[in-house]
């Protein structure tokens, strides 16, 4: 223990403030400057792009530096870009994760406080309880029953048991969390010196997959493997036939750089970006930007009832004895155990302390506490009043505290418990629960003064009766419900409370329930048995947090997109298996930490309209992708057969860089498109069958219009190479920025689809720099020339060919797609 640490009342405020100066902030290690630096230099670290400069480095070293110059300025522009791009977009993540602060329970002067985890220092003393984050790796110097989750760090699933001591049951560690019981410790190790902290590195570099990345980078590999390919026969059948091999080499190696969509990460990191920032202003903060894709395409969202059907505004009701009366003394024990109880108070334990301020505790005070789990779902407390009485008290669910009570009480008489009456008693509670009351019982009995107590002292209860709270379902729960299975996301609800009750509330809320079961039932069910249950069960009731996961997990098995909104400490286990963890602001710390996205309030409405925006977000993403891959691909036919037939180059390599570049820069405004209606109404899933399909669908018609300019050019106006060249350059950058309005929707474009302002304008800018290239003296570095007035006749033509083609091609492709 910190020799300066008082066990009683912490540090001093001076000595927190004088250590903070001297460890720095409890943060886990971040990006430097350095990494930032190492990331521009990554922007080139492109296989394709290292090729390509070490060919022109070869030019250069072979006296044509004209050729290295231009090629390497394209490249250190194009690499700048795309860097810059994914900066701004860093940063806006990282702004929008400082918005959701931890904090952290600390004595300091002797009082107790909430502080933010990042002001957390060496010495402090830290109270933990139920669900709480260990925000530093500390010492315990007090334990009750304390057993913590460390599979963040060690992976196992089973928590471990903590007690007093210099061993390692003794430590705990940053990043875990409290399952059972209170503790009180000192902190050792902050930030980068904690057990965490020195893997933080590792976890900032690498984040976990979702299904859109893998799928992405299955596509990619495909790409990759088309492109080379091509470029490796277009390279040999030049070098064999036509020209010498660097020039050759050359041409392959820009040939692929300028096909291969290289700007895909930046396109993607950008469009989530701005969706992260849209979702901000709709009030929801996206933690890690890839999981905007899964909420897009979420197809079940799984939640508690509490706070998301219902108000969230639990109020007691009415309190009953064994016969139905109502009774002082069950008032009286029910505020002594959630006034006395230490860590969190739920809404159940605030409303029956609000209504029972006129009752008088000031007699009784506290020896000992036996916390909840959610094994027992019993919390105790051990008190005494001035008559040196020790009374054990106990709360918890009706069926647990049945369980241990053998009499109950009426009118202050002791009276033996019958199975009869135990019979009657949990009917009554079935039919309050059927009625959509949440239920509390409460039983007490003396008990021996001793050193400690423990769960196996909650037994031999005598029952003092129920307390019976209401929780109204949100007028307008309803219709959000309605709009969002509208949307293709189907509700389900995953709770522990009593399955009469969840039913109730759903009915209420005017969710079809399908099928029901409970907790114990499910846990009879075999994984083949519960992989069907999944897929027609609507309320899942009387669940611990493991169940809650193991549904997840079979719905995501069963081929679903699962969300999970929860912000109990009970939900870390269901968040963490979701495809997409959800919780709010006002939400536990551990749901918090684990989640994916946070609500700023507690609304399914604000949930809808972050679904909405993640949709939105993966339309965009996705339509550059099409549009690149389809336009790329179709390219790279068209070289290839040229190549079989043309006696030289059909473009110099700077030519097919500088096509590149300008396509690339046109399309970083793609992420601020507009979105057709129907792409948002329901879920968005990415289909690698539909991509390829849509690859050899329109790459070859782009083909065929290529090779219709070759043969305009060649045959019908006897081109020369310098002509040729400058004549496919032009087709090919105008072609290739203009079908963008036509593949970025299945409507037609601009009639009944109107792109963005700044996809239009970025349109606009690009075909003028290009024309100001090929008619301006720049052109000459570039080797272009004149082309016939003639050809920009054909070339109109063939581009209303071109579209109209593509028109029709969407009309056939799109009544045989399913996405």
């Amino acid at each position: 223990m910190d020799p300066q640490t008082n066990a009683t009342t912490g540090l001093s405020e001076k000595q927190a403030q004088q250590r903070l100066k001297q460890y720095g902030k409890n943060v886990l290690a971040e990006k430097t400057h350095w990494v930032v630096a190492r990331e521009f230099l990554t922007s080139f670290f492109n296989p394709l792009i290292l090729l390509l400069l070490g060919a022109s480095f070869i030019s250069a070293f072979l006296g044509d530096l004209t050729n290295f110059l231009i090629i390497f300025t394209i490249v250190v522009l194009s690499g700048s870009i795309s860097f810059f791009q994914h900066f701004k977009a860093e940063n806006a993540s990282k702004k929008l994760k400082n918005k959701v602060i931890l904090t952290a329970t600390v004595v300091r002067d002797g009082e107790t406080r909430e502080i933010p985890v990042t002001h957390i220092t060496v010495g402090d003393l830290i109270m933990l309880s139920v669900g709480d984050l260990v925000p530093a790796d500390a010492k315990v110097i007090e334990a009750r029953e304390l057993s913590i989750d460390e599979s963040t760090l060690t992976g196992e699933s089973y928590p471990a048991e903590k007690e007093v001591g210099q061993t390692k049951s003794g430590t705990l560690f940053a990043g875990t969390h409290v399952v059972t019981g209170e503790a009180k410790a000192i902190v050792v190790s902050i930030g980068i010196q904690t057990a965490l902290g020195k893997l933080s590195q590792k976890i900032i570099e690498e984040k976990p997959q979702t299904a859109f990345d893998k799928e992405l980078t299955l596509f990619s590999i495909l790409i990759v493997r088309l492109v080379l390919i091509l470029s490796v026969f277009v390279f040999g059948v030049n070098a064999l036939f036509h020209h010498d091999i660097i020039s050759s080499f050359l041409f392959a190696v820009a040939l692929a750089v300028g096909l291969t969509p290289e700007l895909m990460p930046v396109i993607i990191t950008i469009s989530l970006s701005k969706g992260a920032l849209q979702m901000e202003e709709k009030e929801v903060i996206v933690k890690f930007l890839p999981s905007i894709q899964n909420l897009g395409s979420m197809d079940i969202l799984c939640m508690d009832k509490t706070g998301t059907i219902t108000e969230n505004n639990i109020t007691l009701n009415k309190w009953e004895d064994a016969n139905g009366k109502e009774n002082e003394n069950l008032l009286l024990f029910g505020k002594i155990n959630s006034f006395f109880q230490s860590g969190f108070k739920n809404p159940l334990d605030r409303a029956l302390l609000s209504h029972t301020s006129g009752i008088a505790i000031s007699d009784y005070t506290k020896i000992d506490e036996i916390p909840f789990d959610f094994e027992r779902k019993k919390l105790s407390v051990v008190v005494e009043n001035k008559k040196d009485q020790p009374f054990l008290v106990t709360k918890g669910a009706p069926h647990k505290i049945l369980e241990s009570v053998t009499s109950y009480e009426v009118s202050g008489k002791i009276i033996k418990l019958s199975k009869q009456k135990i019979a009657l008693l949990l009917k009554r509670a079935d039919s309050l629960a059927a009625d959509g009351f949440r239920i509390v019982a409460i039983a007490t009995k003396q008990i021996e003064k001793k050193s400690s107590y423990s769960h196996t002292d909650e037994q031999n209860l005598t029952f003092l009766g129920f307390l019976i709270f209401t929780d109204p379902v949100k007028k307008t729960v309803a219709q959000t419900l309605k709009q969002l299975m509208t949307f293709g996301v189907m509700p389900k609800i995953l709770t522990g409370d009593n399955i009469a009750v969840a039913k109730k509330t759903c009915l209420d809320a005017g969710i079809h329930i399908e099928n029901s079961i409970d907790g114990e039932n499910l846990h009879m069910l075999s994984d083949a048995e519960l992989a069907k249950h999944v897929e027609t069960t609507t309320v899942f009731a009387n669940l611990n947090p493991e169940q809650k996961a193991k549904i997840i997990v079979h719905l995501r098995k069963n081929g679903h997109v699962v969300g999970y909104l929860g912000d109990g400490i009970n939900d870390a286990p269901p968040l963490k298996a979701a495809d997409i963890g959800i919780s709010v602001n006002n939400g536990s710390d551990i749901a918090k930490d684990v989640a994916d996205i946070i609500l700023m309030r507690k609304s399914l409405q604000v949930l809808i309209d972050g679904v909405l925006e993640g949709r939105k977000t993966y339309a965009n993403t996705f339509k550059y992708i099409m549009m690149s891959l389809s336009s790329n691909f179709g390219n790279m036919m068209s070289v290839a057969i040229a190549s079989l037939f043309l006696p030289f180059l059909p473009l110099l390599p700077v030519q097919i860089l500088l096509i590149n570049f300008l396509y690339d820069t046109s399309q970083i405004v793609v992420p601020t498109d507009n979105v057709d209606t129907e792409t948002t109404t329901r879920p968005q899933r990415w289909s690698l069958h539909f991509l390829k399909r849509f690859i050899f669908v329109f790459g070859p018609i782009s083909s065929v219009f290529d090779l219709i300019t070759f043969a305009v050019l060649l045959l019908f106006l006897h081109a020369a190479i310098p002509a040729f060249r400058t004549g496919w350059f032009i087709e090919s950058f105008i072609t290739q920025t203009l079908i963008i309005f036509a593949i970025r929707t299945r409507r037609i474009p601009f009639f009944t689809s109107r792109p963005g302002t700044a996809l239009i304008a970025s349109a606009c800018i690009t075909l003028l720099i290009g024309l100001g290239i090929v008619y301006t003296k720049i052109g000459s570095y570039f080797s272009f020339v004149t082309v016939p007035f003639l050809f920009w006749i054909i070339l109109t033509v063939e581009i209303i060919c071109y579209f109209t083609c593509v028109e029709i091609a969407k009309i056939f492709f799109y009544k045989k797609s399913k996405l």
